[in-house]
């Protein structure tokens, strides 16, 4: 029989590899030193069974994404990966499936020199939350607030290709769906990225939620407007065709899970840009979101998912 303690040390017990941390897993709190000249990035995300993603689902995915989806958060702010916590709540202990939902979360960790230093373990519904710490240089953290009007509106990547990993999760044919797939159960987050834009991008966001619905967040918290250009757009293949197959044009605006950056940059600024962008549309001063489809510019709604709508 697997008991709570002998379950952490056999599965989520490691080495530390950060000397900031000074006391990881092992007593009642995890101790940080935050080097000087650093501030102290926080960020939080929960993954519910059913909710966020089928259940049945690989754990070795489910492994990589609780973590990928909290260090996307970091990476929206420039900040650099640094430890984070986990609370794993399991209907019961399954050693199998802990092996592999460990092996998911620590080979994205190392990646990216991540250290475990605590959480929690209990016995209830599949519920996964990982709380996530990174450093970044004092008062320069990358912000939704700052957006300019005349600011270029840039993202990273590809749009929408994690939406249709879900659509083809709900019965969509598609006659090459791994790459969408991998999208969907495997997010990269852009973390070398965002701390590239550390200096040059005015306000970042990462797209959880859906560009439309992200992208508004950062237009409320700078009071600004924006227009996006559809023309302009980076889609896959796969996406361009399930559009074609579907007439669901609006599809990557809104879908989420893509955890691609959705940034603003000063036009005099855009080529001091170091890392691979795509320029999809501009910040104005007159409120609200527009879609410029083919010279025909249309307002477009600001909405995201929403837990309790």
């Amino acid at each position: 029989m697997v008991s709570e303690f002998s379950l952490i040390d056999r599965f989520f017990k490691r080495q530390t590899v950060n000397k900031s941390v000074t006391q990881g897993i092992g007593d009642d709190c995890a101790l940080l030193k935050i080097p000087q000249g650093y501030e102290l990035a926080i960020t939080t995300d929960t993954m519910v069974e059913n909710v966020h993603f089928f259940a049945g689902s690989d754990p070795y995915h489910l492994g990589h994404k609780l973590l990928g989806v909290n260090l996307s958060d970091l990476a929206s702010m420039g900040a650099k990966p640094l430890a984070v916590t986990l609370a794993l709540t399991v209907p019961k202990i399954d050693e199998n499936w802990l092996q592999a939902f460990a092996d998911g979360f620590f080979a994205l960790a190392e990646r990216y020199s991540v250290d475990l230093i605590g959480g929690d373990t209990t016995s209830g519904p599949l519920t996964l939350t990982v709380t996530a710490l990174g450093l970044v240089p004092s008062g320069q953290a990358l912000r939704r607030s700052t957006a300019q009007p005349g600011d270029i509106i840039c993202v990273t990547g590809h749009l929408g290709d994690a939406g249709l990993g879900l659509k083809i999760n709900q019965g969509y044919d598609c006659k090459q769906p791994d790459p969408a797939l991998k999208r969907f159960n495997q997010p990269d987050p852009q973390v070398e990225a965002g701390q590239a834009l550390i200096g040059t991008a005015n306000a970042c966001i990462d797209i959880s939620d859906g560009l439309v619905g992200d992208l508004g967040h950062i237009l409320q918290q700078s009071q600004v407007g924006a227009c996006l250009d559809w023309e302009a757009l980076p889609l896959s293949t796969e996406v361009l065709t399930y559009i074609e197959n579907t007439g669901d044009w609006a599809m990557p605006l809104i879908a989420g899970d893509d955890y691609e950056l959705c940034f603003t940059v000063s036009p005099d600024k855009v080529q001091n840009l170091t890392i691979t962008h795509t320029k999809i549309g501009v910040i104005e001063s007159e409120p609200g979101l527009r879609l410029n489809k083919s010279g025909n510019i249309q307002p477009l709604e600001v909405k995201s998912f929403e837990h309790f709508s």
